[in-house]
């Protein structure tokens, strides 16, 4: 019988003695102050890895490798080039993804067969940003200047991008800044939350393995001071940030010294809203899920669930029913469905709204408390949870938990329903269940969300934007916009005879 709860066995043959590098000009060299901090497996509380500890010195030789590859050998790379350096780097993620997906489960917990789900994800983005290195045109347009002259635009790489990605999805999210730089031919210094950097390092060391030069892609591992360094330098072009709120704000502070080009993904206390007409045998799996999956460590997490009354309780009933049967257990397990919080910080956080609900008066079904059984008092597991009769004005329906936390709340009236679901400072996402298109419709174009889906919840391609209104961000990614936001537009004006 395999054993799950230690992680020696699993450990890929990448991890060496565990000790891991910054990744600066296409080598692997030790923070210049020899600082290094270890990295915990939240699933058993082992060490996973001690990783170099990046100061602002370090930032700065980082962004410098960056502005000399922007400037030198990358710079020269055709579009049809750039695309074959990334179809090269999809075959030898795909080729490696079992690996990657290991590294992720070691560090931060999510279940290895999740983890491992988002392989097709990965292809198929990083054929898109291929596809999208060959697909950036400028327009030629005409003018009413008075003398004869062409007019046209061109579009160029940004520069230098400072790239901070969270804990909660390291090998996608660095995918999905590091394919948009590459695609551009920009070139990005790349800062892993501490949580769970492995995976970002590993990717990167690929992208020289596909051929990129040396200094266009660059990672530096550290906490807060490292991106905070990485954010104001003066020689960034652009910070793409995907994390928490606060972080963001401080993030913007710092960018608005130099007037950098930000991009920012932010948190959401996403609306899910099932009518009474809605397929329940479909609804309520994928709500739960839309919930619970990786935890609840999802921005875009359907976590403030409205029910139409007529189906109310019956909902109630079944979705706690879903919840109890899922799985919770090691995070290397394959049957694992429900892995732990990424830390104890995390876990204490979420442990404060589990009896936050409960003294305001929410209605607990099922759940709101820690999972020790079963070999699982070494991490830190929340029990998947419903409260029921929820109020908008309670904390566990107004702020981001980040945790398998469901709130279940009636309502009466289609308009009640949506002015509920928009009165948040989030705008992430959002959720619709009905049979009757003209509702769907109505209540999609209502919703103020960056994202809807209708029958349907956490669907994502790289060809369809994701991103937020209000406090859950500016700027997309997926589609073309995310291509352009690593653009720089130049008019171009020449007078012929």
């Amino acid at each position: 019988m395999t054993d799950y709860s230690s992680i020696s066995a699993f450990r890929p043959a990448w991890l060496g003695d565990g000790r891991k590098k910054l990744l600066i000009n296409g080598e692997a060299v030790d923070a210049l102050s020899g600082e290094t901090f270890n990295s915990i497996s939240a699933s058993t509380g082992e060490l996973v890895a001690q990783l170099a500890l990046a100061g602002g010195d370090d930032v700065d030789r980082a962004v410098k490798a960056a502005r000399a590859a922007f400037e030198g050998p990358w710079s020269r790379f055709k579009p049809a080039e750039r695309q074959t350096v990334i179809l090269k780097l999809a075959e030898l993620v795909d080729a490696e993804c079992d690996d990657l997906a290991m590294l992720d489960t070691l560090e931060m917990g999510r279940p290895i067969t999740a983890s491992r789900g988002l392989r097709g994800m990965l292809k198929r983005s990083l054929h898109h940003f291929a596809g999208a290195a060959t697909a950036i045109y400028g327009q030629t347009m005409g003018n009413s200047f008075p003398v004869d002259l062409l007019s046209y635009t061109l579009r160029e790489p940004i520069g230098v991008v400072g790239a901070i990605i969270p804990w909660n999805g390291p090998l996608f999210s660095a995918a999905w800044k590091i394919g948009p730089v590459l695609a551009t031919g920009c070139t990005i210094v790349l800062k892993p939350a501490e949580d769970a950097g492995l995976s970002a390092l590993r990717f990167a060391e690929l992208c020289h393995e596909a051929g990129v030069p040396p200094g266009v892609v660059n990672v530096v591992t550290g906490a807060g001071a490292t991106g905070a360094a990485l954010s104001a330098h003066p020689d960034v072009d652009k910070v793409a940030f995907t994390g928490s709120g606060p972080t963001g704000a401080r993030i913007v502070e710092a960018s608005a010294r130099t007037f950098k080009k930000v991009t920012m993904e932010l948190g959401g206390k996403s609306p899910n809203i099932i009518f009474a007409d809605a397929n329940l045998d479909a609804a309520i799996p994928a709500s739960a899920m839309g919930v619970f999956n990786n935890s609840g460590q999802v921005c875009a997490a359907g976590t403030r669930i409205y029910v139409e009354r007529p189906v109310y309780e019956e909902f109630v009933g079944r979705f706690a029913a879903f919840a109890d049967g899922l799985k919770v257990g090691l995070s290397l397990d394959p049957a694992t469905q429900i892995g732990p919080i990424v830390s104890g910080k995390q876990f204490d956080r979420v442990s404060d709204y589990l009896a936050l609900g409960a003294q305001q008066g929410a209605r607990l079904i099922t759940g709101g408390g820690r999972v020790t059984a079963g070999g699982l008092d070494k991490g830190y597991w929340v029990a998947p949870t419903v409260f029921a009769d929820v109020r908008d004005d309670m904390r566990i329906a107004c702020e981001e938990i980040f945790g398998p936390v469901a709130s279940i709340m009636p309502f009466d009236t289609f308009d009640e329903v949506i002015a509920r679901a928009n009165a948040t400072r989030f705008g992430l996402a959002g959720g619709v269940w009905t049979k009757d298109i003209d509702k769907a419709m109505s209540a999609v174009k209502r919703i103020r969300a960056g994202s809807v889906w209708v029958n349907h919840y956490f669907a994502m391609d790289p060809a369809v934007p994701f991103g937020g209104y209000k406090m859950s961000g500016f700027g997309r990614e997926g589609g073309h916009e995310h291509i352009d936001a690593y653009l720089q537009t130049k008019g171009v004006w020449i007078k012929t005879n």
